[in-house]
């Protein structure tokens, strides 16, 4: 199967239809792949071992999230990381949402849409591609879309990076660059090839010093989502 993700050309080699579904958007057609991922069968029964068993996953199911691990994998190599975060674009600039799991991603992303209508797209709704493209960090949506599936085969130029926590205010300040390497860290697949791996770890010091990372406190207020846009849109006019 043929894929063009992030302005890359990708072959996945698979063994169930899961992924044919879950990939249909990005179909694409070309002579030279720029990576190569196929999923072995030990590997599928590795994940099905590892997944908890109120999941129920399928074998496709685990053969996808394996093939997307890899590719992550793989992605330094080409100025990319897989950023586990809700990146919406609103006016055609990109702001990426992440958290902890249960904080909120999803819900602060319904309230930009209720907020400002058809001026947000959803590029990814959970595990979008942050890639460098001509000198511009960029959000790339991907078919892995999390639960709620929210996407799109879109891409835009990431303005700011918004941390969010649950407050009973809505409040936003500016993140100091050793505060969001660690929450960085936390929303990423390090690699455990060693050029990879340091090929990630200037990536991300490159992310931090181009795109300014914000921390929002936040309720589930409509207002929550102008708190959060004016916050950033006001650092991107510094």
């Amino acid at each position: 199967m043929k894929l063009r993700i992030a302005e890359l050309n990708i072959e996945i080699h698979h063994s169930y239809p899961y992924l044919e579904r879950l990939c249909r958007a990005y179909r694409a057609e070309f002579e030279k792949a720029d990576l190569t991922v196929s999923v072995s069968a030990e590997e599928i029964e590795a994940e099905l071992k590892a997944a908890p068993d109120a999941y129920g996953i399928t074998p496709g199911v685990a053969e996808a999230t394996c093939a997307y691990r890899q590719i992550a994998m793989q992605l330094p190599h080409f100025d990319g990381f897989v950023f586990h975060a809700s990146v919406l674009a609103c006016d055609g600039v990109g702001y990426a949402f992440a958290a902890a799991s249960g904080t909120g991603k999803s819900t602060h992303t319904t309230l930009w849409q209720k907020a400002f209508g058809e001026r947000v797209t959803v590029i990814n709704g959970d595990k979008p591609i942050l890639r460098f493209v001509n000198g511009q960090l960029t959000a790339f949506g991907t078919p892995w879309q999390g639960k709620e599936n929210w996407g799109s085969n879109a891409s835009a130029p990431l303005a700011a990076i918004c941390f969010l926590e649950r407050g009973s205010e809505n409040q936003i300040r500016p993140v100091p660059c050793e505060e969001a390497v660690a929450r960085l860290f936390g929303q990423i697949l390090m690699p455990t090839e060693r050029e990879a791996a340091a090929r990630m770890l200037e990536l991300l010091d490159r992310t931090l010093t181009y795109t300014p990372a914000y921390l929002l406190h936040c309720n589930t207020d409509l207002s929550a989502a102008a708190v959060a846009f004016e916050g950033m849109s006001k650092g991107e006019e510094k």
